[in-house]
């Protein structure tokens, strides 16, 4: 099992507030770190992962847990 680095709680958050906030928290983050993102709304499913592809961070694991979407993302390199 992987240990967390942080832990984002962005339940009850529609679109696009869960991309912003989890955007916010990477770029607080160092390349390597872990965020998991817990989640409500439906479209995060898509959303969170396009978003790390386009900006160069990795999808390690996406589940549904409780009802709620649990993403934990691997921060990757800043870009210049």
């Amino acid at each position: 099992m992987v240990s967390v680095r942080e832990q984002l709680d962005a339940r009850r958050l529609l679109c696009p507030l869960p991309v912003i906030r989890t955007q916010d928290r990477v770029n607080t983050m160092a390349a390597g770190e872990l965020l998991e993102v817990i989640c409500t709304d439906p479209g995060a499913a898509s959303d969170i992962p396009a978003w790390c592809r386009i900006n160069g961070h990795k999808v390690i694991e996406m589940r549904e847990q409780s009802g709620e979407l649990v993403i934990l993302i691997e921060v990757g390199e800043k870009k210049r």
